[in-house]
């Protein structure tokens, strides 16, 4: 069974250059192999690199190279040609699967690139000092590791997400990427060098060193650095990691090829955007709702351009009025957070007449509330993740970055909260789906002005202490950092779960109201 196995894959392979296609393939082929030499190169040049540069610069990088093989498959939606399910109709041994297709796996350009970058590490490993069976041996576990992590990420994927990737679904991981990528590549390149390793570089090579992801390369270069006791703990992390991996692959392969998913037609599914991802509920149909409105509809594409905007054009006269550039740095994110939990404060009267579909179902409160909720959200998030990263670069402080995310993370979920009581309490005529997003109908009363008004004002007074433990912060108060950011995050979350509980009764008790509005303006 693994000569045949084998054979399919070498199969497989070969087959790829005689597709449909075999002029993209050969360019993609020629691409890894320029990439590849050039992170080998690169490896190798830091043979002539301090220790400590090498050993940061490589423990740090084979985290990435992990994460990008654990979370690839599920990001990219690459189709598994070695799916287990494909081979649950030959009889095939259950206890001897996994282990050949954990085999199949190294034949393949990805496997393929990760040995040459491996071999690398340790030709360098050894140069520092590390023994050559110590530094070959690590070298061999780590990149077992990283293959059998690159299957579990695909068979993770097999069984959670669909086949067919969704344009919508894509476009949830990128924003994931981005949260979590952007931040971190604005620090780093924000990180004054000068020849040496900052300590913060240093401590976090450290501590991924000793952990799952970055073990193997912790262990040899601990062993590099005389470090005995971090070269046990980064070892037996490293020895645990590998039966984790193993025995976790054996139980996902083992499901697959015993368990058989209720088959999905392709038209239960098909078409329907946003619905077919979210979870078929009332929340999940009420949030599908809304993103198909706030992608589409000019009226609230005008509203989200225009907040990031207006939030950087703040600095502006505060700095002609003589404040200090990194005191007015700090505005702008808190300006945006605030402005963006805002903009669903009259998200009722943006429905127009199709408020009606919400009453006539019978939906409950709560989940309408939080539906709604969830485009901004997924807008905010990203922005504000730049925001944070972009602004701490700038003033060059990034012993604020807790502090900091609590305030802006209160002033937004403050604001979500008291925009969900808002807009059902004091919704406003804007102008109907269709018209210019800067036509602004008249109004027959001033009772909806104080809609906005209260919902600014009620974010703001529910983040005074989160803004007041920042200011400590700023004075030289370091230790108010971690208190500051729970602070601001528990505060947000109860004002966002007190907000939705209450504007849901509201909503529940007013359908008649609503549709009066709705018919009316």
């Amino acid at each position: 069974m693994v000569a045949h196995v084998l054979r399919l894959r070498l199969a497989l392979l070969v087959g790829a250059l005689r597709g449909a296609r075999p002029l993209r393939v050969i360019l993609g082929l020629l691409a890894a192999v320029v990439v590849t030499g050039a992170a080998c190169a690169a490896v190798l040049s830091l043979s002539d690199a301090p220790l400590e540069t090498a050993r940061s610069v490589i423990v740090l990088g084979g985290a990435a190279v992990f994460l990008a093989f654990l979370v690839g498959p599920m990001l990219v939606g690459t189709v598994d040609q070695l799916d287990p399910r494909r081979f649950a109709v030959f009889g095939v041994d259950e206890k001897r699967m996994p282990w050949v297709l954990a085999l199949a796996a190294v034949l393949s350009v990805p496997s393929a690139a990760l040995i040459a970058v491996g071999t690398c590490v340790a030709i360098v490993a050894i140069g520092f000092g590390t023994p050559w069976p110590l530094a070959v041996l690590a070298t061999l576990v780590g990149v077992a590791v990283t293959i059998v992590a690159s299957r579990i990420g695909m068979a993770v994927s097999t069984m959670l997400l669909p086949e067919r990737r969704s344009r919508e679904l894509t476009a949830l991981f990128a924003l994931a990427v981005i949260v979590v990528a952007f931040p971190v590549a604005v620090y780093f390149a924000s990180l004054n060098w000068e020849g040496a390793v900052p300590s913060a570089v240093a401590t976090a090579a450290a501590i991924i060193g000793s952990s799952p992801f970055g073990a193997a390369q912790g262990l040899v270069f601990a062993m590099a650095q005389g470090d005995a006791a971090g070269a046990w703990l980064s070892g037996v992390v490293g020895g645990l990691t590998a039966i984790g991996a193993a025995f976790l692959w054996r139980a996902l392969v083992r499901r697959l090829l015993t368990t058989t998913e209720r088959p999905v037609a392709s038209r239960e599914r098909a078409g329907l955007g946003w619905f077919a991802v979210l979870p078929s509920s009332a929340f999940g149909a009420v949030a599908s709702r809304s993103l198909v409105y706030w992608l589409r509809d000019r009226r609230y594409i005008v509203n989200v351009i225009v907040v990031p905007i207006a939030g950087a054009l703040t600095v502006l006269p505060l700095i002609v009025a003589g404040v200090p550039m990194p005191i007015a740095a700090l505005v702008p994110a808190p300006v945006i957070a605030l402005f963006l939990g805002w903009l669903p404060h009259n998200d009722v009267a943006y429905d127009s007449t199709a408020v009606w579909v919400h009453i006539a179902s019978g939906l409950r409160g709560v989940p309408d509330r939080l539906g709604r909720l969830v485009p901004i959200t997924l807008i905010a998030v990203p922005l504000l993740a730049v925001a944070v990263s972009v602004t701490l670069a700038a003033i060059s402080d990034w012993s604020l970055l807790m502090p900091f995310t609590g305030v802006v993370a209160c002033l937004f979920l403050s604001a979500l909260g008291m925009s969900s009581i808002a807009s059902v309490i004091a919704p406003y005529a804007v102008s109907r789906p269709g018209d210019s997003p800067f036509q602004q109908p008249q109004r027959s009363s001033s009772y909806g002005s104080f809609g906005p008004a209260l919902t600014f004002l009620g974010a703001l007074v529910l983040s005074v202490p989160a803004v007041w433990l920042l200011v400590l912060t700023i004075l030289g108060g370091n230790g108010y950092g971690p208190v500051a950011f729970w602070t601001g995050i528990v505060i947000g979350v109860l004002a966002l779960a007190a907000g939705a509980v209450v504007g849901g009764r509201i909503f529940e008790r007013s359908g008649e109201r609503l549709m009066e509005f709705a018919e009316t303006t």
